[in-house]
């Protein structure tokens, strides 16, 4: 059960092969379909020590329930929009009584 409301469904895909020029492709391989989720996308204003001149970046945060099967470097596709994203990292609270929604952030590929 997740303590998030669910904006969207996703699919998470995983998996590599090697093309015949021997670079390394992803596959759409899915191995959960229809996951709840929580997805939202923000921008964030950013500055660097070597370029001060602020830019726009845009990222995106989803809540998913915590037990789904995802790991850093799968592929997200939020199955109402048709985008599809990165997972750059994956974390959770660690709470003793009850299982609380897995943080997934993402950046988006298409």
């Amino acid at each position: 059960m997740m303590q998030a409301i669910a904006t969207t469904k996703i699919t998470v895909l995983r998996g590599t092969a090697t093309d015949a020029y021997g670079d390394e492709q992803d596959t759409n391989t899915p191995i959960a379909t229809g996951i709840p989720a929580s997805l939202t996308e923000q921008t964030r204003r950013v500055s660097g020590r070597e370029n001060q001149t602020p830019r726009i970046v845009r990222y995106a945060v989803a809540r998913v329930p915590a037990r789904t099967d995802i790991s850093e470097n799968d592929r997200v596709l939020d199955e109402r929009t048709g985008a599809t994203y990165i997972v750059d990292a994956v974390s959770g609270m660690a709470n003793p009584t009850i299982e609380v929604d897995r943080r997934v952030d993402l950046r988006r590929t298409t």
